[in-house]
């Protein structure tokens, strides 16, 4: 590769980088130039680990054949001793292991059995191989993102040129950085819409992040809990309270999240969301859906907890809607993306009725009035005085 290509090709993957392409997007041009430079190339994966929930890390596999590029979420090694297996038998392993940046093998007879995915890659016509570690230097890495893996792969009949490894080492810093730029873009969306929810993660990500900023918008407000936490967490094991928390998170949060709710706290058992559309009705309707989706959930939970003979538990639940102010909350420090207002207060206080009043759903009368037509699905409980609410309202339960 002469000095003009090499500098044409890594001002295309640095612009790429900054242009905010993703890992996609910048293997599949990487591979496609290079192929039209007259590289030899059958296909390339590259690896990056993330910082996720649920997964540990991305592959991004190209394909001549196929020419485009496909991306594999994998999961936690710690948690699938079958991946953590793979793992340990492949060719990136042994570069980790040995602190070498390059294994390079020519596919043969006598080779195909040093790692399990040669036998698989030589069968599809593969000779040579290479596989390249390029190392982040640093102790202030993110999760585990200290290293991007690739490999590389020709089926020509000769293999790679020699010159054909020189030049992809000295291009693979260029594509390892502006692969590193896009994960850890993708990572803070991740982070902030897992930790703050969908809407005020994506706010804050837009800058958002100023102590006071806050709109006052009218919203469908969620609050629920859990029947018999305290008496739970007193009396059952210490290692089963977290594993009953995500359970009945995972019910009652994906229930949630389908009807396009965000949830904006968790506070030990419970969960405070907000609903909003510019139909207050259609936005009442959703979260009345999400809670009857919840309930089904639940009871789900229940059947599998209880045939295991673990603890289980019921959702309170109540729904009103009025104005909040939404927004940043708190110290130059810490600040929270929530909402405050007098009908956060009622939700809560609503929610607390549910017990006296023996029924796992309560909807205050403002709710049930934006409800419309759908508001012949409800029954009146009474008429109540809530603490800290200047005047008694009406509550409804589903019918």
């Amino acid at each position: 590769m002469d000095n003009t290509h090499f500098a044409e090709l890594s001002a295309w993957i640095t612009e790429a980088g900054l242009a905010g392409q993703s890992e996609t997007a910048i293997l599949a041009g990487f591979c496609e130039r290079e192929v039209a430079r007259g590289l030899p190339l059958a296909r390339a994966l590259v690896l990056i680990d993330t910082l996720h929930p649920i997964y540990e890390g991305r592959v991004f596999r190209w394909t001549r054949a196929q020419k485009e590029t496909t991306l594999t979420e994998y999961g936690r090694t710690d948690d699938d001793l079958s991946h953590l297996s793979r793992w340990q038998r492949s060719p990136f392993y042994r570069l980790e292991e040995s602190g070498e940046a390059v294994l390079r093998r020519r596919l043969t007879a006598e080779t195909e059995t040093e790692f399990p995915v040669f036998p698989d890659l030589r069968a599809d016509g593969v000779t040579d191989y290479m596989a390249i570690a390029n190392r982040f230097a640093g102790a202030e890495a993110i999760g585990g993102i200290d290293c991007v893996y690739s490999s590389w792969a020709t089926d020509a009949a000769q293999g790679f040129a020699n010159d054909d490894i020189d030049h992809l080492c000295r291009l693979m810093p260029f594509l390892a950085l502006a692969v590193k730029s896009a994960s850890l873009a993708r990572i803070a969306g991740t982070l902030v819409e897992t930790y703050l929810g969908r809407d005020p993660g994506r706010r804050v990500l837009r800058g958002r992040i100023a102590r006071g900023v806050a709109e006052r918008i009218e919203a469908v407000l969620w609050f629920s809990d859990l029947r018999g936490y305290t008496r739970i967490t007193d009396t059952a094991p210490p290692e089963e309270i977290i594993p009953l928390l995500n359970h009945y998170a995972d019910a009652i949060i994906s229930a949630i999240h389908e009807q396009g709710g965000d949830v904006l706290k968790l506070m030990g058992d419970g969960a405070l969301a907000i609903f909003t559309a510019a139909d207050r009705g259609r936005a009442c309707d959703a979260a009345l859906t999400a809670a009857l989706a919840a309930r089904h959930s639940v009871a789900a939970v229940n059947q599998r907890r209880g045939n295991k003979g673990l603890p289980i538990t019921d959702m309170y639940l109540a729904l009103h809607i009025g104005d909040v102010f939404y927004g940043n909350i708190g110290s130059k420090d810490r600040l929270d993306f929530t909402v405050v207002g007098p009908a956060v207060n009622e939700v809560s206080r609503i929610a607390a009725l549910c017990r006296s009043v023996d029924q796992p759903l309560l909807v205050s009368s403002a709710f049930a009035a934006a409800l419309g037509e759908a508001k012949s699905r409800l029954v009146s409980v009474g008429r109540y005085a809530l603490r800290g609410v200047g005047r008694p309202q009406d509550l409804y339960t589903l019918e």
